[in-house]
């Protein structure tokens, strides 16, 4: 077979199965947990005989449906009721609103449009938990005294999509992702006490990332060794309402043998009048 028209047959081919694939896969819709998103019909009207349904889950329920010469604009709770009160319809473009959106939206999403002709669309609705900013901190038990031992951590539990990465400038240093929803991400990290680089904690998924920003000066600006004689404010508060009470403790005591001493010599005195 000639060259050239071998070349044309595989690009043919090779639309085809993108073709093909997008209609298998449909179009992939990312959002936030708590943010709204919209699956567009992309008509700029609905007509007079068309009618819209759109339906959800592995059993494609109905969720939500349109007759313009019925006037019939209905959203529904589906069988578990997860969509109550979040849907909302365009009614000129049959577009559909999901509000507040949760982990239980995710999924697959059909939509079927009847007319002169019947079309269908499909969505893959992904929704991913709000990230938190991460923290980082010391840890003056890895320290030495070249060395500032530091550890950001990820106060949300470790998911598939959710990646912890220490920065030195643009360039990734490390990086940890745990499909473990039992522990929470966290990344050592170590740098001299004068380091002059710019480091920064990045916690993202697909969609959004939190950055924390590391400031050597302040974190690290003791070493160690200068530490281990101070405590953080919340042990010296303890420590300070032990030893108040431990000074209580001792003057009721101090009262207590005080009064008794007097009674018994009162009773003394008492026992020589008698006599």
């Amino acid at each position: 077979m000639n060259t050239k028209y071998l070349r044309v047959l595989t690009l043919v081919i090779f639309f085809i199965c993108c073709w093909s694939l997008t209609g298998v896969f449909g179009d992939s819709v990312s959002v936030t947990e708590g943010d709204s998103v919209t699956l567009n019909t992309d008509l700029a009207e609905i007509h007079e005989d068309e009618d819209i349904l759109w339906k959800c889950g592995a059993k494609y329920f109905t969720i939500a449906e349109i007759s313009r010469d019925s006037g019939i604009f209905f959203t529904h709770d589906g069988p578990d009721g997860r969509f109550r009160h979040r849907l909302k319809l365009d009614h000129q473009t049959g577009s559909l609103t999901i509000m507040n959106t949760t982990t239980e939206h995710a999924g697959v999403y059909e939509l079927e449009i009847t007319g002169v002709k019947v079309t269908s669309k499909t969505f893959n609705v992904s929704v991913y938990a709000r990230l938190p900013v991460p923290v980082i901190s010391r840890n003056c038990s890895s320290s030495s005294s070249s060395n500032c031992s530091l550890v950001c951590s990820s106060s949300v539990l470790s998911v598939c999509d959710a990646t912890l990465s220490w920065y030195a400038g643009m360039s990734v240093l490390s990086s940890i992702s745990v499909c473990d929803l039992s522990i929470s991400l966290s990344l050592p990290l170590e740098v001299e006490y004068q380091d002059k680089n710019t480091y920064s904690c990045v916690l993202n998924n697909p969609i959004s990332n939190q950055t924390t920003h590391l400031d050597i000066n302040t974190l690290c600006r003791h070493t160690c060794a200068d530490s281990v004689h101070c405590c953080g404010s919340t042990e010296a508060l303890i420590r300070l309402a032990l030893s108040a009470l431990v000074g209580v403790a001792t003057v009721i005591l101090l009262v207590y043998d005080i009064r008794s001493r007097r009674a018994e010599q009162d009773q003394a005195h008492i026992h020589t009048l008698g006599q």
